[in-house]
């Protein structure tokens, strides 16, 4: 049997579906058709004129269908017809015929496989068109229904929707999508399975429905198109908890992607709208905007709406904007501190009760909403804010599943605004810490005017890990120094810390710049031994450094670097570029010596020290500075040093880098004309008288009577010193600067030492007198043996 319900031929004959017998009042063959040969294997003459029970097994059979309804309706049974080659099993179908014809009746021969399939399918088409789980329609080529039956979530009859287009049972947009798909169907053939879309009625278009159909073509035995045969479901509400859960999943995966607080609250309402809400707006407490801990949540304690996003558009302006701070009142607290969300279905009937509150009013009432809803921020037992959202009256209102679905949102949510909280408080605990460790911004000293500019990184892992430096040394020079660490954040602003109070250290004992960086080497070698293995990154190890000496008097610069970046030189004459010098290996690594290399300057060329980001790339590091130094060249050398390194660093603080960047930026001086006078005395004690004339000389030029007595006393006291222990020649150096500078150098390198001299000693009271006499002093070594200086504040 095939999958038709035909009797299968096994020639090339066409199969029987059925066949026609015409029969008088006695059932006597009058006439029939060309089936009812194959099916009695007579012909049609051997018909003809026999009856039917000759042609049946059982001839009681027609009897029964004759007197069976004597009220002329047709009639049918089963039985067995008799063929030339046995008996095959039929339905009989007999139909009484009226008028002055011979004929009487009417019976139709139908094989017993071929009846039992229509029956099937009759079967199947009344089950199809009498249940109500799926909906069923049949549309002709025009799309107009012919029959169908609808879902109970469409209340009219379909009955009386025969005849219409789908333009006119579902509203314009939704009809129009419909229509293209079964238009489709019609003319290729190729089914529509499955197909989900949304189906408002015209008569609610408001009301959401969403349904899933599949979509047959029906043709006729030519094959010529009939219609389309439609099957649908109502799939509402499983979308909308689809929709729920997806838009859940896109929050886990979208929330705390970023470490800012405002940024968070920014992805929470783009997320909320349009999928969920149609206004949502998020406030918090102003404390998470600084990085605090939030506290408890009391009542008027102030949030401040961060994020507010409208699906039509702009925000409406009776509401409160984005920005405006807002003090909530004893129910919102209450509500807040709980913890759940609070739900008004129905916005219309709280109206009448806040009437008289403007300020509920501006906090609740949207123009056109007409539900709202309102989930607390919170995380690790605190209120960190809330999230109120607003649906119009072309949405269904919220309810308790959406509540849910906001609740979760809002947890997840809450998390990562807590964790950009913490985030930014360490970062700025740590850019704090930085920025108080290093000197300050700008210097104005006789030897140069300096500025320093600090840019952080994006993030916490991009702070903390370049600084600078300006020491002010002995005999009015002064150094600059710039470095970075390796590692990032609070540890790395420590060790940053460590690391200049060694380099200011070191300094103050006044050596070269590659005899420092030697020490310094040893230091970070051992202060990366006492670190404890699995220490955070901020070690010192690996440490760049670059150290530069500069004395305004002889107008030279000796500097050297431990794997440091040169710096850039703008000369006053108008060339720009690295200085030419080799750096060394950073600091901690290999231990190898570290060349010094000497410049000589000119009044108002600019050195520009770069740490960070400003070191690195090409044509965003070095390049860029000197590129920028070459313009301000251009334009003179009017500008202060201030503007021109906020010029120079204006692309990183527009758009800060992933790492940080630091700028030290200075331009030298020489030693004013007259403010120095040096002369060198043979090593006799009949000397002192002469040297003593020189200061009384010097000062009395300089108008600074008031201290020729106290520098005479630390003239003859040095130089008695150096004559008696380390013989000469010995050399005196007055400097008139912002303080008064004596110097006494002689050719040993045995530093002096001050102690308390007992009652009967003759001597030792020289260099106790001195740091009596004078504001600072100190010793350093040259490359001729040594030099002792004293500072003495003008009058």
């Amino acid at each position: 049997m095939s999958t038709s319900g035909h009797i299968v031929n096994t020639g090339s004959e066409r199969p029987v579906d059925s066949a026609v017998l015409v029969l008088d009042h006695v059932g006597r063959v009058l006439a029939c058709t060309g089936g009812a040969v194959e099916l009695t294997g007579l012909s049609a003459g051997e018909l003809q004129g026999r009856t039917v029970e000759e042609l049946l097994t059982d001839p009681g059979v027609w009897s029964a269908l004759r007197d069976h309804d004597p009220a002329g309706h047709s009639r049918s049974a089963r039985t067995a017809l008799l063929h030339t080659d046995g008996s095959r099993r039929v339905q009989l179908d007999l139909l009484p015929v009226d008028g002055p014809l011979t004929a009487r009746y009417l019976m139709r021969l139908v094989p017993a496989a071929v009846a039992d399939r229509r029956e099937e399918n009759d079967a199947l088409l009344r089950a199809l068109f009498s249940q109500t789980g799926i909906g069923l329609a049949v549309y002709d080529s025009d799309l107009r229904l012919i029959r169908g039956i609808s879902l109970p979530s469409d209340p009219r009859p379909a009955t009386l929707l025969a005849g219409r287009r789908l333009g006119e049972l579902l509203v314009p947009e939704d009809a129009d999508a419909l229509e293209e798909r079964l238009h489709r169907v019609v003319a290729t053939g190729e089914p529509l399975i499955d197909f989900v879309t949304t189906a408002r009625l015209s008569q609610a278009p408001e009301r959401d429905r969403i349904v899933s159909l599949s979509a047959l073509r029906m043709a006729g035995r030519d094959g010529v198109a009939r219609g389309v045969a439609v099957t649908f479901t109502d799939v509402t509400e499983q979308e909308r908890e689809r929709s729920r859960a997806s838009l859940v999943a896109t929050a886990a995966s979208a929330l705390g992607r970023s470490l800012e607080v405002g940024r968070n609250t920014q992805v929470l309402a783009d997320l909320l709208v349009p999928a969920f809400a149609d206004l949502a707006c998020v406030d918090i407490t102003e404390a998470l905007l600084v990085g605090e801990e939030p506290g408890e949540f009391v009542t008027g304690a102030p949030l401040r709406r961060v994020s507010a996003v409208a699906g039509g558009g702009d925000w409406p302006d009776r509401l409160y904007p984005q920005g405006s701070v807002i003090r909530v009142k004893a129910y919102e607290s209450d509500r807040l501190r709980g913890g759940s969300a609070v739900i008004v279905p129905d916005l219309d009937g709280l109206r009448p009760r806040i009437a008289d509150d403007p300020e509920r009013q501006r906090l609740v009432l949207a123009p056109g909403a007409a539900s709202y809803m309102v989930v607390p921020l919170q995380a690790r037992g605190h209120v960190l804010g809330a999230v109120s959202l607003w649906r119009s009256r072309e949405r269904a209102p919220f309810d308790a599943r959406d509540a849910a679905v906001g609740e979760d949102i809002c947890s997840r949510a809450a998390l990562a605004i807590d964790n950009a909280r913490r985030y930014t408080r360490e970062r700025r605990t740590a850019e704090s810490l930085q920025r108080s460790l290093l000197p300050r911004p700008v210097l104005k000293v006789t030897a140069a005017e300096t500025a320093g500019v600090y840019v952080p990184g994006r993030t916490l892992a991009g702070t903390g890990g370049s600084w600078f430096d300006v020491i002010t040394l002995s005999s009015s020079r002064v150094a600059f120094v710039v470095g970075n660490l390796r590692g990032h954040g609070l540890n790395a602003a420590a060790a940053m810390g460590s690391l200049r109070t060694a380099v200011r250290t070191l300094a103050d004992l006044d050596p070269p710049p590659d005899e420092l960086l030697t020490h310094l080497d040893d230091l970070v070698v051992r202060l990366a031994d006492d670190e404890q293995p699995g220490a955070p990154e901020g070690t010192v190890r690996g440490a760049t450094c670059l150290y530069a000496v500069y004395d305004p008097v002889s107008a030279r610069a000796l500097m050297a670097s431990a794997g440091h970046a040169a710096p850039v030189l703008a000369r006053s004459s108008g060339e720009t570029g690295p200085v030419d010098m080799l750096p060394g290996p950073a600091l901690g690594l290999e231990g190898a010596p570290f060349e010094p290399v000497e410049v000589a300057l000119s009044p108002g060329d600019l050195l520009a020290f770069t740490a960070g980001s400003l070191s690195e790339a090409p044509g965003s590091g070095a390049d860029h500075v000197i590129g920028h130094l070459r313009e301000a060249r251009g334009t003179g050398d009017s500008a202060a040093v201030p503007e021109i390194a906020r010029d120079m660093l204006v692309p990183f603080l527009a758009h800060p880098p992933d790492d940080d960047a630091a700028l030290l930026l200075a331009r030298v001086s020489v030693s004013p004309e007259g403010s120095v006078v040096e002369r060198e005395f043979p090593a006799d004690v009949r000397i002192v008288s002469d040297a003593r004339a020189l200061v009384t000389e010097r000062l009395t030029v300089w108008g600074l009577d008031e201290l020729v007595f106290t520098t005479e006393l630390i003239v003859s006291e040095l130089l008695t010193n150096a004559i008696r222990y380390a013989g000469g020649p010995v050399r005196v150096r007055l400097i008139r600067d912002q303080r008064l500078v004596c110097e006494v150098s002689d050719p040993s390198e045995t530093q002096p030492h001050l102690r308390r001299a007992r009652l009967t000693d003759e001597g030792g009271r020289g260099l106790f007198l001195i740091a009596q006499l004078a504001h600072r002093w100190g010793s350093r070594n040259t490359a001729a043996g040594k030099t002792i200086w004293t500072e003495q504040l003008l009058p």
